[in-house]
């Protein structure tokens, strides 16, 4: 009996994981998976009006899908927007950050999860992340740089565990979030339905 052939894809992946999540439950569980559903709950409705589907979560991380890689680095900018927001109503050792990659690169698929060195890879920008940060593959930094009116600051080769060729590695240049700013940007966000 001949072997099935493995569906596969190319598309982009975001891979996102809070920063200090270990040393925040031991601090207080309680709280701290309050305030994970809460954030959750914002990352979930973002990546769905950007047009993406989390395929896979565990404890504190996510992993998402999207057609697009604009569109993915649009929806990871306005997480970090929102829970800057909501961190500034946070006592400093309470706040939760998330760090996020994003990878475009060719998957298995197999029923609604994602596999493969393209998943993977994306966990490498994300581990790179400063904690209420973002890191972009060279592979979606070549598809977005001319289309974001965001910096980007070159890492440069980074290697990555069972990937044979080093991955390069963009970090986002995000500007430093004012309440009010901030505050007035979710204002608008909500009222156009998400678009920037």
């Amino acid at each position: 009996m001949a072997q099935e052939r493995v569906q596969r894809k190319l598309t982009t992946i975001l891979a996102a994981d809070v920063e200090g999540y270990t040393r925040l439950m031991r601090a207080d569980e309680e709280a701290t998976l309050q305030t994970l559903g809460e954030y959750r709950e914002t990352i979930d409705a973002l990546i769905a009006r950007h047009e993406g589907r989390i395929f896979s979560t565990g404890g504190d991380s996510v992993l998402a899908e999207f057609g697009s890689a604009v569109e993915a680095v649009r929806c990871a900018v306005s997480i970090q927007e929102d829970l800057a927001v909501r961190n500034m109503q946070l006592a400093e050792d309470r706040r939760m950050r998330f760090r996020i990659g994003i990878n475009v690169g060719d998957v298995m698929v197999e029923d609604d999860d994602l596999y493969g060195d393209g998943v993977n890879v994306a966990a490498l920008p994300a581990g790179l992340a400063q904690p209420g940060g973002i890191c972009v593959s060279g592979s979606v930094f070549e598809q977005v740089k001319h289309r974001l009116s965001q910096g980007f600051e070159d890492l440069g080769p980074q290697e990555v565990t069972n990937i044979a060729e080093p991955v390069s590695v963009y970090r986002l240049v995000l500007g430093p979030v004012s309440v009010a700013a901030a505050t007035a940007a979710l204002r608008h966000r909500y009222r156009t339905g998400g678009r920037r």
